[in-house]
């Protein structure tokens, strides 16, 4: 796994964590819970747990835009990367233009002022046409970026309305009061983890 890569699972990973600390409150027509009775008869406490990494691992939405992501940021590295070695290519060329041009007038080898003052000119104008061109650069590496943080927010805020809604529509019955990020916790406890049936739930709501 490369590092844009896990940059993007990250993004992506921070803003699905946030859905499930706190996420659910006490249902108000829920029956009071008695913690100590809970905890004497062995049944399991109205909380679940879910693992955020599986989430974004299994889930077909957090998969697609994770994949919208890379392309978009490997097509944006492309499109730089090219237009970087095209100027590069030219700024060699002047400065080799440049050194001869100091070597010529040193040697005085041009056989008038003039076309050493005509050289000199083009000389000048090229180097303000690569100037233009390397802020031109400049510009569009701000452009891509700017782009790519917004299709990144896009996308993010559509992963948490998507999980958001969905978690609202499982526990619509109030049987969780409180749904965990197992990130959060120091010790899980066997029977709590809804993790697979909420990815379950989630693509077969994805691919209605």
């Amino acid at each position: 796994m490369n590092k844009i890569t896990i940059i993007i699972e990250s993004i992506l990973a921070a803003a699905v964590v946030a859905l499930f600390v706190l996420f659910f409150t006490v249902n108000p027509h829920a029956k009071k819970v008695n913690h100590d009775e809970i905890a004497a008869s062995g049944e399991l406490m109205p909380i679940a747990i879910i693992n955020t990494d599986s989430i974004l691992k299994h889930y077909t939405l957090a998969e697609e835009a994770s994949d919208k992501l890379m392309a978009r940021y490997e097509e944006s590295t492309v499109k730089l990367d090219t237009k970087a070695k095209s100027l590069q290519k030219e700024m060699e060329t002047f400065q080799k233009d440049v050194i001869d041009f100091q070597r010529k007038v040193e040697a005085n080898a041009f056989l008038s002022r003039e076309r050493a003052e005509s050289e000199q000119a083009r000389l000048q104008k090229k180097e303000q046409q690569l100037m233009a061109k390397q802020q031109d650069l400049e510009n569009l590496r701000q452009k891509l970026s700017a782009d790519f943080m917004d299709e990144q927010a896009a996308l993010t805020q559509q992963l948490q309305d998507s999980i958001q809604t969905y978690l609202r529509e499982f526990n619509a019955d109030g049987r969780y009061h409180l749904v965990l990020n197992d990130a959060i916790l120091l010790n899980k406890v066997a029977g709590y983890d809804i993790t697979d049936e909420v990815i379950e739930g989630l693509n077969a709501r994805y691919q209605k």
